[in-house]
């Protein structure tokens, strides 16, 4: 059964999708452990970053 598409559904702004990343065995590793160690997600750690960069790179081209 599909999905309904009512109040609830996420604007496409907010929609998450999927991606891919390469990294070094040793990164992830670390990476993940990291994770754990914070109690958190490497998804939200990579959200974080990457929102940080983001706004960052914006400052400097405003």
């Amino acid at each position: 059964m599909p999905k309904s598409k009512g109040a609830a559904s996420k604007s496409d702004d907010t929609k998450k999708v999927n991606t891919s990343l390469r990294l070094e065995r040793k990164t992830l590793k670390a990476l993940k452990t990291r994770a754990i160690e914070d109690d958190t997600s490497v998804q939200k750690i990579m959200e974080k970053l990457v929102e940080g960069y983001l706004k960052k790179a914006g400052a400097k081209t405003s």
